[in-house]
């Protein structure tokens, strides 16, 4: 009896350790982070990642917002009503300024720095 009470133990460990490990590959194969609108501010303002990190925000507000590149990086939002959501993968490094294009005194930065390390700037 003990013995199978050891091997059920010893078994799960093994299964649960090889699951962890894919959830941890799967985490480092596909970055993400996330930016919340709430109270019509993004929390983080500002975020660093590393290339290929695809950066998701979130509308926590019981009003419409909308995200938007100054620079045109990245194709601008629809208007996202509460609990809608935004993505865009960003593969080049640089400073990537955003607002909302509801509401513009509303800002935000993206820091995209190589995958290898070091910081780049547009």
């Amino acid at each position: 009896m003990m013995r199978s009470i050891l091997a059920a133990a010893l078994l799960g460990a093994v299964v649960g350790s090889g699951l962890a490990g894919g959830v941890l590959v799967a985490s480092a194969a596909s970055p993400a982070s996330a930016i919340s609108i709430d109270n019509f501010t993004f929390t983080p303002q500002t975020m660093t990642v590393k290339t290929g990190t695809t950066v998701t925000w979130t509308n926590k507000d019981d009003i419409p917002h909308g995200i938007a590149a100054t620079n045109n990086a990245f194709t601008r939002s629809k208007a996202l009503d509460t609990d809608d959501s935004f993505s865009f993968t960003f593969t080049t490094p640089g400073t990537f300024q955003y607002f909302c294009y509801v509401h513009p005194h509303m800002t935000g930065t993206i820091v995209v720095e190589a995958a290898t390390g070091g910081n780049a700037s547009n």
